[in-house]
């Protein structure tokens, strides 16, 4: 697999692949996971020394094997090889032999979300086999968490795996490409953590049109992996159409045994001419005739299947926040631009806007900014993002113009003055400068270093 991007996610599984917990890696269908199995199979293999008759893989997908594992899963993992149980390794040996280590086994069960009851499965696995390491993956959040996680209290450590961010889609450009993106946005990143300023002679200039290039097509068909290294933007289209049929198909009708997908399908529409926007109820339910609590499962599936994220706002006050509706992002932009089938250049769409702002939010989102966040006033004022870092309160503004001097928006600074942040960010589409207001360092860098 000479093509593979290794993905950020898997050096933080490998440090907990050791131990006895179960893992479980959950992302949008076709996000890179069976992938992600296979290179920790040869992490094992390579690194871990593991004999690879130990490592079995097995993919739910295929209906005999689910079967069989849902009947009888204790009988399933036996015919492996033979196992013993808890009771049986914890009896006392009398014998004057030492004993031989226990050989260990490790099961990487892939699309998960298939099986049936699965958590009490896994977790009877887990209680009586105490030689078997689990990882398993699944393309729903919903029957991942509310229906298999809820078995695996103390048990269960949860990755999320992504398509591509920025970072990962340059991979596949030249490596000077990739090196100057990793240098600036290592500095961005020590800002934010920090407050350690970018000086004028680490702003650099080089490379500017290839960013550029690279970046609007990345906002425009999205991260997921055999889009971005498909060569041609029809053949991104198709792999696009692909994902999406089979996400309506599968995730959908199968899995969630949704009657009407027509009237999904229109909600998405709906939702992708709305993206950056605070979610109206009342002309969502009009416009997509239906009413309210069918609507709210509809948003509820949407993003259970990693389609949308419903983005809640910042208030100090819990209650208040509770009050106010969210706003709605996609998690790629590739699917949302097919939604309403539109491809075009960013000079040549009145929602180049909105699909930058997306694409920040996808970033922030796929890199773990916590308690990620949008601000909006009675008055209308409005801040972009706000996420937590270090239990610090940082806000961001999407700039995506030319702009020639650093300039402070007036929400921007309404947000300063109401929440004293130590630091804020604003991204543009040329401006390295380093400015302070107040006490508030304050950023501008161009938004694909991010």
């Amino acid at each position: 697999m000479a093509d593979y991007i290794r993905r950020k996610i898997q050096k933080e599984i490998e440090k907990w692949i050791e131990r006895p917990e179960i893992l479980a890696i959950r992302g949008p269908r076709q996000s890179g996971k069976t992938t992600l199995l296979e290179h920790l199979r040869l992490y094992l293999t390579d690194e871990k020394k593991v004999p690879a008759e130990n490592i079995f893989y097995v993919s739910f997908e295929d209906r005999n094997k689910l079967e069989y594992f849902s009947r009888n899963p204790a009988e399933y993992v036996e015919s492996f090889f033979k196992i013993k149980n808890t009771d049986v390794e914890n009896k006392p040996d009398n014998s004057n032999k030492s004993n031989n280590p226990v050989e260990k086994y490790y099961f990487l069960f892939d699309e998960y979300q298939y099986v049936k009851d699965g958590g009490s499965k896994l977790k009877f696995l887990y209680d009586n086999y105490k030689n078997i390491k689990i990882i398993i993956t699944g393309s729903s959040s919903l029957e991942l968490t509310s229906k298999t996680i809820k078995y695996l209290v103390g048990r269960v450590f949860l990755f999320e795996l992504y398509q591509f961010d920025f970072g990962e889609y340059l991979n596949i450009k030249e490596n000077n490409i990739l090196n100057y993106y990793k240098e600036k946005s290592h500095l961005i990143n020590e800002f934010l953590c920090s407050g350690k300023p970018v000086k004028e002679k680490e702003y650099g200039v080089i490379f500017y049109k290839e960013m550029e290039k690279y970046f609007e097509e990345f906002t425009i068909y999205g991260g997921y992996p055999e889009v971005s290294k498909a060569s041609d933007t029809e053949e991104k289209k198709i792999i696009l159409e692909n994902i999406f049929n089979t996400y309506i198909g599968r995730d959908i009708i199968d899995l969630l045994r949704l009657e009407d997908d027509l009237a999904l399908k229109n909600i998405i529409l709906l939702l992708a001419n709305q993206t950056g926007n605070v979610i109206e109820y009342s002309s969502l339910m009009t416009d997509g005739s239906t009413y309210f609590k069918k609507l709210k499962n509809y948003l509820a599936i949407l993003e259970e299947t990693y389609i949308i994220y419903r983005l809640k706002p910042f208030f100090t006050n819990i209650t208040s926040e509770i009050k106010k509706n969210p706003k709605v992002f996609f998690i790629d932009n590739g699917l949302r631009n097919l939604a309403i089938n539109n491809f075009n250049a960013l000079n040549l769409r009145a929602d180049s806007g909105s699909l930058v702002e997306n694409t920040v939010f996808s970033t922030l989102l796929k890199n773990k900014f916590s308690n990620l966040r949008y601000w909006r006033t009675m008055g209308k004022a409005e801040v972009d993002f706000v996420f937590q870092l270090e239990g610090k309160t940082c806000p961001v503004e999407v700039k995506y113009s030319n702009m020639k001097n650093p300039i402070f928006g007036r929400s921007f600074i309404n947000f300063i003055k109401k929440y004293n942040p130590e630091r804020g960010l604003i991204l543009t589409r040329n401006l390295w400068a380093f400015e302070k207001f107040e006490n508030t360092q304050v950023l501008f860098a161009p938004v694909w270093f991010l």
